[in-house]
């Protein structure tokens, strides 16, 4: 029998009530003749309640006993789950990480999976039972639970879906697909019938938070299809596949932003060989996620070197910056933080193709008074820094100047 990988996340799961509404769901499936293994979260807000309590008992807490307390969430819910399709006739059992298993490294609180033994479920599936599967966790080496992070549920499903060379991958959220912008933006914004894997991890990695990057980065590697669909609507979903897949071809496919960035301005350095690597090698030691990186064109073999990262970083930011310029390693004459600021960015696969994109963006925007404060450009995507203020009025006259309501 066909294959098919169900994921629930938190606000899918978050009392009783959806969880029925979500097990009527899986029992569809199962009536369509598929063998079905269902990934659930953690009901919602429950594992920011048992963040809350492991760190009240311990600021200093054991990483091990983190992972114990905080993978407990999704146990709960995947028996709670696997009961309620046995109530409606559906033979089902649940599986923690570790009983899989699903072996992860040992990085308690951000494991990498390493290997899903899936002996264990196809034997299951034979014997006419679907699996209902704790996500987010894994065991270590050492025989101790992991988790993979937040968010990491949904990788745990592609990784499932890869394992067991399933059909499909579905993502069950509170959204109903992937949209060219935050329709909360725009009402202009169109829910995608089909996206590619490259496009989606620009997107997600870049503000939309539809799903983890991880997942779709691992989705891609493994040739996962995804399908993002809603739990509360009966409507078709958005799904990310190969880009041979996909007749509708636009130039740009999305819009992305993020509200949370600050700009950092490290001033008048030395402009020599290896100035770049004295600097953002100790940042990336002290955890700092960097993005856009510009250097001025400075004079007296002087100038300024510019780059943006989450504004909740800024404190190990200027710490590490502080530190390479009293042990003497870069001298700079200030730091100038701005974290007023928002990034903005295009991504479309039609960029590899298509002249004049970049100018049509810079062009949307000038016209409506936003100033760009950096650039940056990959292959498919252009992003820009802008003042924070100006954040709603860019996104909108960027839709509206790639036409992207607009179905083909």
């Amino acid at each position: 029998m066909p294959r098919l990988v169900m994921k629930f996340g938190g606000t899918s799961v978050a009392d009783l009530e959806r969880i029925e509404n979500a097990a009527r769901r899986v029992k569809a499936e199962v009536e369509r003749g598929y063998d079905v293994a269902v990934i659930v979260s953690a009901m919602s807000g429950k594992t920011n309640e048992l963040v809350g309590w492991v760190r009240e008992t311990s600021m200093l807490y054991d990483a091990r006993e983190y992972d114990a307390v905080v993978s407990s969430g999704e146990n709960v819910t995947a028996g709670l789950m696997a009961l309620t399709l046995q109530n409606m006739g559906v033979p089902a059992r649940s599986w923690q990480g570790w009983q899989v298993p699903l072996r992860t490294n040992s990085t308690h609180g951000a494991a990498r999976i390493e290997s899903i033994e899936t002996s264990n479920l196809i034997q299951k599936f034979g014997e006419g039972l679907h699996a209902v599967i704790a996500g987010f966790q894994g065991i270590s080496p050492e025989g101790r639970i992991t988790t993979l992070g937040r968010g990491g549920s949904d990788t745990s499903a592609v990784a499932f879906a890869a394992a067991l060379e399933a059909e499909r991958c579905d993502i069950y959220t509170d959204v109903d697909g992937v949209y060219t912008t935050d329709p909360r933006i725009t009402k202009k914004a169109r829910k995608l019938h089909r996206i590619s894997y490259e496009e989606m991890l620009e997107l997600a990695s870049l503000g939309a938070k539809v799903l983890q990057t991880r997942s779709v980065e691992l989705a891609m590697r493994n040739k996962v299809r995804l399908q993002v669909r809603s739990s509360f609507e009966d409507s078709e979903g958005t799904l990310v596949c190969d880009e041979e897949e996909i007749v509708e071809r636009r130039v740009v496919s999305g819009i992305a932003h993020s509200r949370d960035e600050a700009k950092v301005t490290v001033v008048s350095v030395a402009d020599r060989p290896g100035i770049a690597a004295a600097i953002f090698g100790p940042l990336a030691e002290a955890g700092v996620n960097v993005d856009m990186i510009v250097q001025n064109t400075g004079a007296d073999n002087r100038t300024d070197m510019t780059f943006s990262c989450p504004t909740e970083e800024i404190p190990r930011a200027k710490a590490a910056l502080e530190e390479i310029k009293s042990s003497g390693d870069v001298n700079y004459r200030d730091i100038v933080i701005d974290e007023d600021v928002a990034k903005v960015s295009i991504v479309g696969v039609g960029m590899r193709s298509q002249a004049g994109v970049a100018h049509r963006m810079f062009e949307a925007l000038a016209k409506d008074g936003v100033n760009i404060k950096v650039i940056t450009t990959s292959e498919i995507k252009v992003s820009v820094l802008i003042d924070r203020k100006y954040l709603e009025l860019a996104v909108q006259a960027l839709h509206d100047a790639f036409e992207l309501d607009r179905v083909s």
